[in-house]
């Protein structure tokens, strides 16, 4: 097969951390008999610096003519980039959440897995963690607070702010049929999050979750406020199978999510839209204090990849091998600096990606 991959490698360690992630595809396609065709892309930071603006009309195109899209980190240090010192609407992050809206992609998936091998790196005590756990957080992603109406004018001599948080039931229903969908592949049980105690949009959440739920009678639903889903990600990870949100709530708790699986370097996300189209991330920022220095974390981001094969592509056996690869380097005792503990072998950003494409078979 030709895998027909857009690649947006960002700014930051963006670029370093999805080099790594292209070796493991090329060796990937090597030894299961693909090719990959890269269609390199602008976006962020990277963009501004060229075109003036976080994207443009050509990248939206080209991307839009690519069967994925692999991205790293986009952003820098909003104290002292002059990408901050633009209009909020002409800064990295604009590109990112218009990209999302241009390719409609609704579904942001993340997992957030504890490999036994990096139980010392999680911050949670052993008797919470023991045996690991493994969950999926579905994000709505392109409504919502995020992409609202917003504006700050003065009133009466106060300055006030005003985002506006909405959702519609179709937009609910279509994540929520998303969610389920996954869930039946897994463990069969959904946790929807929401404020239903405050908060209309999450009243008509509850509702159109409970109408979907009808429809996948083998599925266990139950529902969570967020403020209690945040603690129970520390009390009790695996007690989670599918956590179903919308996109401000799957933000937080996402994030949440990663630091209890060790470290934000090893959370992969795919955002999809209602063909197999997808763009694939790591979750992490663009931490520009180590970009350049050799030392970030690319395990995300080629968990990102595998991601891509499996729902891109429907390459679950190349997936797997890529996933098997990963935890048989960290079984090897390999770390980058983030997820170090005592008697490991630390390595660097290129040092793990040639022991993971080297262990892909």
């Amino acid at each position: 097969m030709n895998l027909n991959i857009g690649v947006i490698k960002g700014d930051g360690i963006g670029p370093e951390i999805v080099a790594e992630a292209m070796k493991v595809l090329d060796q990937v396609a090597k030894i299961y008999g693909h090719t990959c065709d890269y269609t390199q892309l602008l976006m962020g930071g990277a963009s501004i610096d060229v075109h003036g603006v976080p994207l443009t009309d050509e990248t939206v195109a080209a991307a839009k003519s690519c069967d994925a899209v692999l991205m790293g980190s986009i952003g820098g240090d909003a104290k002292t980039s002059p990408w901050y010192q633009l209009e909020p609407s002409k800064r990295p992050e604009a590109g990112l959440l218009r990209i999302r809206k241009e390719l409609n992609l609704f579904a942001n998936l993340r997992p957030a897995i504890l490999y036994d091998e990096l139980k010392g790196a999680c911050p949670l005590k052993e008797e919470i963690t023991e045996g690991g756990f493994d969950m999926m957080i579905m994000r709505e992603l392109t409504g919502g607070l995020y992409f609202g109406e917003r504006k700050t004018v003065e009133e009466h001599g106060v300055m006030t702010a005003y985002d506006s948080l909405t959702y519609n039931e179709n937009e609910i229903r279509r994540i929520a049929k998303r969610g389920f969908d996954i869930a039946m592949k897994r463990r069969k049980k959904v946790t929807s999050v929401d404020k239903a105690n405050v908060l209309d949009s999450s009243r008509l959440w509850r509702k159109v979750v409970e109408e979907v739920a009808a429809e996948y009678p083998e599925v266990t639903l139950e529902h969570m406020l967020v403020d209690n889903c945040a603690m129970q990600l520390v009390k009790n990870p695996k007690q989670f199978d599918v956590i179903l949100t919308e996109n401000m709530f799957g933000d937080i708790l996402s994030d949440e999510a990663s630091m209890v699986t060790g470290s934000i370097g090893m959370l992969a996300s795919a955002s999809l839209n209602e063909t197999k189209f997808g763009l694939y991330e790591p979750s992490g920022g663009s931490a520009p204090d180590i970009a350049g220095k050799g030392i970030a974390n690319p395990i995300a981001t080629i968990l990102s990849a595998a991601m891509m094969l499996r729902f891109s592509f429907d390459l679950d056996k190349e997936a797997d091998a890529v996933e098997r690869a990963v935890a048989k380097v960290l079984a090897e005792g390999y770390r980058t600096i983030d997820i170090m503990s005592e008697g490991k072998k630390q390595v660097g950003t290129e040092k793990m990606g040639d022991l993971i494409a080297g262990s892909i078979r």
